[in-house]
């Protein structure tokens, strides 16, 4: 699996307000909802199941909220830059500023290991992190998360 068969162009968004985690997910939540049809509070639901198990963000300012999502095909995902860093309880206790929602199929399995995996290994590298943070915009966002590395 690529990153390009998660996050296209139009999954990115480039400028995210957000003033706490919870408002966070809410907005990633209804912005994934829209786009696949799905119930913004259902998504919201299965997104804080799996924050309460522990903490999504990453380390480095990162963060990849991710869930199972009943009835949904495929890995789907969403990569926000976020006007300013959000407290997200992350594992090196620095706030946030870029976040990768990832929805997954309910069933689980090996395609949602991969698709976690591939987002992971991107926003592992510290090159890959400094072009999103650098870049004007949605197009040059996605580019950095697909070229750079």
């Amino acid at each position: 699996m690529q990153a390009t068969d998660l996050i296209r162009p139009e999954h990115v968004i480039p400028h995210l307000a957000a003033p706490s985690k919870a408002a966070l997910l809410q907005a990633l939540s209804g912005e994934a909802a829209g786009r696949l049809g799905l119930d913004a509070e259902a998504v919201c639901a299965a997104l804080c199941r799996r924050e309460a198990l522990g903490s999504t963000g990453v380390g480095d300012r990162v963060a990849i909220p991710h869930a199972p999502i009943a009835g949904l095909k495929r890995p789907f995902g969403l990569l926000a830059r976020l006007d300013r860093p959000v407290a997200f309880d992350a594992i090196d206790g620095e706030p946030v500023d870029i976040v990768c929602l990832l929805l997954t199929p309910g069933g689980g399995g090996r395609a949602s290991l991969d698709a976690l995996a591939c987002i992971a290994r991107r926003l592992r590298a510290q090159d890959v992190r400094d072009r999103i943070r650098r870049a004007d915009g949605r197009r040059e966002i996605h580019a950095a998360l697909h070229e750079a590395g």
